[in-house]
């Protein structure tokens, strides 16, 4: 593992508002907040990190992985102070927990774009972001949260730089039930997830 390049799991409230009729909300949110983390457990040469306002996430991670608890924030703020929080790294990952099924060449994608920009956008399928990856610290100058309808837009325009702000490919997150549907099936992976919905 690179104590340089940290990828954390950012696990919070809303993360549980997709589970489908007849799940329970926590339990959907434990299961994809696992299999998120275990994607981004299964990378070499990063630091696996869970940054969550959820109690009892210590249950998901394999010993060793730091738990960070933060506040019940919301936007800006909660990027903010997940950032804030890590305890250590050059480079940071902050990736959404309802995105049990992203390929985990995205995040590698991340870290290539801080290659030549500040800070680097996985969007989210109808608006939003997957994961915000930065250079540490975080610039004070950026103010843009995961629900941001566009928040690559938004950080351009607030960036001392037209070149400080890239967008690495898309992907979805879970944010309501009928976003079931997007997961795909033939991806390798998010097993806690699909098993709790074939019950």
């Amino acid at each position: 593992m690179s104590e340089d390049r940290v990828v954390a799991v950012l696990v919070t409230p809303p993360a549980a508002r997709a589970a489908p009729a007849g799940i329970e909300p926590a339990d959907f949110l434990r299961a994809v907040a696992e299999d998120t983390y275990e994607l981004v457990a299964g990378l070499d040469f990063v630091s696996p990190v869970v940054v969550t306002s959820v109690p009892g996430m210590e249950e998901i991670v394999w010993p060793g992985t730091p738990v960070i608890d933060i506040p019940d924030l919301s936007g800006a703020a909660l990027v903010e102070a997940a950032f804030a929080a890590l305890p250590h790294g050059e480079q940071a990952v902050l990736l959404s927990a309802d995105a049990p099924d992203l390929p985990p060449l995205l995040i590698g994608k991340l870290f290539r774009e801080l290659g030549r920009a500040r800070i680097a956008v996985c969007p989210a399928a109808e608006g939003g972001a997957v994961a915000l990856a930065a250079h540490l610290p975080y610039p004070g100058w950026a103010e843009a949260g995961f629900d941001d309808p566009d928040p690559v837009r938004r950080l351009r325009a607030q960036a001392p730089g037209s070149r400080m702000v890239a967008r690495g490919p898309g992907w979805h997150r879970l944010r309501d039930p009928d976003d079931i549907r997007l997961l795909d099936p033939g991806l390798e992976g998010w097993d806690n997830t699909r098993a709790l919905l074939s019950v």
